[in-house]
């Protein structure tokens, strides 16, 4: 047996039991910072420390508390709250009491929410603050089994008229609980541990699914043992790492990455506020991120619109140097896959050369200029996009999974990446293409089940383990996967043509630095067309240099010269694709597509059917007495 299987096979039953691990390993070693607003609330945030040590002194006293409140063995406790520090110390409580965390997105309205805790029969509800607090209580009625909602930040925990006593109690007091629990019944917390075993209910993570209502996807305790021992062993990070995590850890790649970093040790820097990344990346320094491509293309538009604003001289650099970038990352790819060297010719290194000194090195210090690696996932990553970061030297390392396969099954291997690719199958994991082209997984990350769904988890997971994926994929000869589409994406044209809406989608990414969102159609139709949201800081940067200078977004995005720029980038992805494929007409949103209004999932992946209805006018239009095939 090798080492990697001895490490896998041998895992304890949970990551309550790595974390005890942990802590007894390295006690004072740093283990998370978080910012916390400086005294004057101006400048940047302070950033604060806490050790392993730490750490468990405040998760054992949430545990205890959970357990002096009355939560048994698997019960469920929902954590409704942003990424911080805090969801973390919750989370690792919870588990520690031997209960179950139900994970509920900060964005989900009062509806859904409650929807989640009555269908998860959640019995207590961490909430982040006001807001997700008035949420429980709007639907109080609905939520009988709801006994108690702990609130995050203390101040908003505030009883009202009509709570019952102590429904309302903040995490502070629950810690204080927890703590004088934990002076009369010092072994609790150990013994709960001790009795947790692998089959036992961890998570239930609902599926933000793009249709229909949500389903709660049972995560025993098993598969995350298996994920951090996985991802311990694919060597891609360190005990020497430091992890800047902002995704949200209410969706499963932001929670994997916690159990992975309780196997491994480290730091990991916490704050999920999208809008502070740029701010906090210098500051941090992370030498690992994992992020969702929407940012890698998000910093990508934002280079080139700095470029462009710079002058036509320094937009021409930037192009050139872009195009370098992927000429370099193509070859040297190329390269390590048949010689094990990531060589380049001395005349395309010698021009990467003065592309890194112009373009590259800048790009880097905005990172951090620490940056290891990134791994990417949850949606594809536009290869030409991947290219050019890899040229640029931040290497993203995609990788696949689902919340059904407890997030991480396939990833890059790290100096033998392939953009384009999301890498090999993680110890443990077994892989087969059916003969339909859909991905099938096996192996100890796969889902229990659906929570109460019993015909649901027939439909996808075979009474032999293998579990059906939905995408579409192709493994090369030594075993990289690559995902061409969703299943139920593909489409057929009225022709007969068979469509990949996602890979077309990311082919125009790459090409134009403007678009934000892409969505193209054509299932039962005579030719494809596309509904295109533009990237509001992008196109605003566009429009000053272009006679539109002063006007609001709506207005540049319906302007004459706008239509004719995105047709330009439209004829050129056009010039790529086959013909059944190509867009033959196009219609630009007058504002981006959110989360807010439900177009976007919490994880950014497009809700595709919401979008048409929602845009159904126009997409008649396109199609209104067309005769094109």
């Amino acid at each position: 047996m090798s080492d990697t299987q001895t490490l896998i096979e041998n895992r304890p039953p949970s990551v309550a039991h790595l974390f005890v691990e942990r802590v007894g390993r390295t006690p004072d070693a740093e283990a998370y910072r978080y910012p916390v607003p400086s005294a004057t609330g101006q400048g940047p945030d302070d950033w604060k420390s806490l050790s392993w040590q730490g750490a468990a002194d405040r998760v054992y006293a949430i545990a205890a508390g959970l357990v002096d409140l009355g939560v048994e063995p698997e019960e469920r406790v929902a954590l409704a709250a942003a990424t911080r520090v805090e969801w973390i110390l919750a989370d690792l409580g919870v588990m520690c009491a031997g209960a179950a965390t139900t994970t509920v997105y900060p964005q989900t309205n009062a509806e859904e929410s409650a929807y989640i805790l009555a269908d998860s029969g959640s019995r207590v509800l961490i909430a982040e603050d006001a807001a997700q607090l008035a949420k429980a209580r709007e639907k109080r009625a609905e939520l009988p089994d709801l006994a108690h909602v702990v609130v995050i930040d203390a101040a908003d925990a505030v009883p009202a008229e009509g709570d019952p006593e102590g429904w309302v109690l903040s995490l502070a007091d629950l810690e204080a609980r927890g703590a004088e629990y934990l002076a009369k019944h010092p072994d609790v917390v150990q013994e709960r541990i001790a009795a947790i075993t692998a089959d036992r209910l961890a998570t239930l993570i609902y599926t933000s699914g793009t249709t229909g209502r949500p389903k709660g996807v049972r995560l025993p305790h098993d598969n995350w043992s298996y994920m951090a021992k996985a991802i311990a062993a694919t060597g891609l990070v360190t005990q020497e790492d430091v992890q800047y995590l902002w995704l949200p850890l209410a969706h499963v790649f932001g929670k994997v990455l916690t159990s992975g970093h309780v196997e491994v040790g480290g730091v990991t820097a916490v704050d999920g506020r999208v809008d502070k990344i740029i701010e906090n990346l210098p500051v941090v320094q992370p030498t690992y991120m994992a992020a969702v491509p929407r940012i890698f293309e998000k910093v990508y538009n934002g280079v080139a619109a700095k470029a462009r604003a710079g002058g036509g001289a320094k937009y021409k650099i930037f192009q050139w140097a872009a195009g370098v970038a992927r000429e370099y990352a193509k070859e040297s790819q190329d390269n390590f896959r048949r010689t094990g060297s990531a060589s380049v010719s001395f005349a395309l290194g010698a021009k990467h050369k003065v592309a890194d000194a112009l373009v590259y090195s800048k790009l880097r210090e905005a990172f951090g200029g620490r940056l290891r690696a990134c791994v990417s996932g949850s949606v594809a990553l536009a290869p030409e996009i991947g290219f050019f970061f890899a040229g640029a030297g931040i290497h993203i390392l995609e990788g696949y999974g689902l919340t059904e396969t407890s997030a991480a099954s396939f990833v890059n291997p790290g100096e033998a990446y392939r953009t384009g690719t999301v890498g090999k199958p993680l110890p443990g994991c077994e892989v087969r293409i059916a003969d339909d082209g859909e991905i099938l997984l096996r192996g100890p990350g796969v889902m229990e089940g659906y929570h109460g769904l019993p015909e649901k988890t027939a439909e996808v997971l075979e009474s032999d383990g293998w579990f059906h994926t939905g995408d579409i994929g192709v493994l090369s000869p030594d075993g990289y996967l690559r995902i061409t589409d969703r299943k139920k994406d593909l489409f057929k044209t009225s022709g007969g043509k068979y469509v990949a809406p996602t890979e077309i989608e990311g082919h125009f990414k790459a090409l134009c630095p403007f678009v934000s969102n892409i969505l193209v159609i054509g299932a039962d139709r005579n030719f494809c067309s596309a509904l295109i949201a533009l990237d509001e800081a992008a196109l605003l940067g566009w429009a000053a240099d272009n006679g539109l200078s002063g006007r609001s977004y709506a207005d540049v995005v319906a302007a004459p010269q706008t239509r004719a720029m995105v047709q330009g980038y439209v004829e050129r992805l056009n010039g790529n694709l086959q013909r059944w494929q190509t867009i033959k007409q196009f219609r630009l949103l007058p504002r981006d597509l959110d989360v807010e209004h439900g177009e976007l999932t919490p994880s950014l992946k497009l809700k595709r059917p919401v979008v048409e209805r929602t845009y159904k006018d126009l997409v008649e239009e396109m199609y209104a007495g067309a005769k094109e095939a």
